[in-house]
């Protein structure tokens, strides 16, 4: 009886927000009231102190003079701006050598053909949480690799969709290595903590431990929630999207494979030359140092070269790529498949650096914070109000540091006076931050993966996305809460130089 209750709550919120206008539409209405939002709240005088700059932000007004010639003339400038977008498009061209010249749909093949079908539902999550080691690319390739993979399978499509976007998005709260994220928060803390403490420092593995034991729990509960919750609601697929055959790779195709196999090698040989040694090409020139150096400041081409080496050879190899125009014809082809998500871009980059421009959410932010702060919570309550609010915050606001540049500087140093380690504050924003992301239109790749879902219905749209992945993020907060609840019981370290407690 409550699971059939449950259903129908997802049902109606998927027809609640199917009857959206489409996600460009809606971006643009978004916008508009954004604006107006703006305008009511500069002729309130909305402001709020900037926690780490003493700085009074005020709401800015978007239909005022200065606004309206600050939108007519920043058009341009949001949509080629636009983060997302440049990766997308960079990635997309390495990606359509290798889906062009038939090594992705080999590689599919491999998987399906190898793998114990009863772990494939854990290989794309594990698989999603790995991604975030190249920035946010899994939201760019796994997302729709995992719908083909659970296709070729004769599952749902948009279970193996579910699975790797809760691993994706979870992969920020957690990880089997440590990523380019871990030293941008720490450095953030490490100013928030240096308010009350100036010889404090947070190092980058502070939350070490936590991460793996997270990841361990996100591939076991995301598989139990595909598997047990969201597949069996999705029923049996009866779209029109081709699945691709289950068959026995050629003679060829292992050639090919093979060969792509070494090329890929010999790249992360090279590019593993330009990092390692301690006078690298690709070190930062300056300090000698790999977190900020220019190997990960250009990850995004190092990535389109990952998958554009492979596909080359593989295609010379096994026919499909026989001269420099099939190379193009093939880049050509995965820019065309980007055509609506340039539009959707087009107006959720609007819409966002309008957003932004107003400090609306920096106001809503830092008062919110400061709200929660005057309340007076002490201890584990604190710990999982916080988790609540990182989780909330993240329905409006994008990005991750951006957030933590503005609530650190309130609750490190509140934790702090009641004893409580940054790396535990640092660990509780991460949580919060990581659940929310698959249901919220504010994530910057939200639009690239409602196009990604209606590949295989075009009556997708932000109500099915949002419905579907629901259960996840309600039982990973759940989950989270437990584990981190068990921790600060338990008075276990969250990582290397992470005590939880300062005394």
């Amino acid at each position: 009886m409550a699971k059939n209750r449950f259903n129908s709550i997802l049902d109606s919120i998927e027809r609640v927000g199917n009857r959206l206008p489409h996600p460009a539409t809606l971006f643009l209405m978004m916008a508009a009231i954004v604006a107006v939002i703006s305008a009511i709240g500069a002729w309130l005088d909305l402001s709020a102190l900037h926690p780490a700059t003493g700085e009074t932000i005020e709401a800015r007004s978007l239909l005022s003079s200065e606004g309206i010639r600050w939108i007519y003339t920043n058009v341009e400038h949001n949509f080629v701006k636009f983060p997302p977008l440049g990766l997308v498009l960079v990635i997309m061209i390495g990606i359509g050598v290798a889906e062009g010249s038939g090594l992705f749909t080999v590689l599919v093949k491999q998987l399906v053909l190898g793998a114990p079908k009863s772990l494939v539902t854990y290989a794309v999550i594990v698989a999603g949480i790995f991604s975030h080691l190249a920035s946010e690319v899994g939201y760019v390739i796994l997302i729709p690799l995992g719908a083909m993979i659970f296709h070729a399978l004769g599952r749902h499509p948009m279970a193996g969709f579910a699975a790797a976007f809760c691993g994706v998005s979870a992969g920020f709260g957690s990880n089997f290595i440590i990523g380019s994220v871990d030293p941008i928060l720490a450095g953030l803390s490490t100013s928030a903590a240096q308010i009350i403490d100036p010889d404090m420092y947070i190092n980058p593995l502070v939350n070490y431990f936590f991460m793996v034991v997270s990841a361990v729990m996100i591939t076991f509960v995301g598989g139990w929630v595909t598997e047990k919750v969201v597949e069996p609601r999705l029923g049996k697929y009866n779209g029109t999207a081709e699945a691709l055959k289950v068959e026995g790779i050629s003679e060829l195709e292992k050639k090919g494979l093979k060969w792509a196999g070494w090329a890929t090698l010999i790249f992360i040989a090279l590019m593993a030359w330009t990092i390692i040694p301690e006078d690298g090409l690709f070190r930062d020139p300056e300090t000698g140092g790999i977190l900020r150096s220019p190997f990960f400041s250009g990850i995004v081409v190092g990535l389109m070269l990952l998958f554009f080496v492979p596909g080359l050879v593989y295609g010379i190899i096994v026919g499909t790529i026989k001269n420099d125009k099939d190379v193009i014809k093939h880049m050509t082809a995965s820019m065309k498949g980007l055509a609506s998500y340039i539009v959707l871009v087009f107006f959720a980059a609007q819409f966002i650096y309008w957003f932004n421009y107003s400090n609306l959410g920096l106001i809503l932010a830092i008062n919110g914070a400061e709200f929660l702060k005057s309340v007076g919570f002490t201890g584990l309550p604190l710990i999982i109000c916080f988790i609540l609010l990182s989780a909330f915050l993240n329905l409006f606001m994008g990005s991750a540091s951006a957030k933590w540049a503005i609530l650190a500087p309130v609750f490190i140093p509140m934790f702090m006076l009641l004893d409580f380690h940054p790396g535990l504050t640092q660990a509780s924003f991460r949580v919060g931050d990581s659940v929310t992301n698959v249901i919220t239109p504010m994530m910057s790749y939200f639009a690239l993966i409602v196009t990604y879902a209606q590949r295989y219905d075009e009556k997708y749209g932000i109500g099915t996305i949002i419905s579907l992945m629901i259960p996840y993020t309600v039982i990973f907060l759940l989950a989270w809460i437990v584990i981190i609840t068990i921790w600060v019981f338990a008075g276990f370290p969250l990582g290397f130089d992470g005590p939880l407690y300062l005394s």
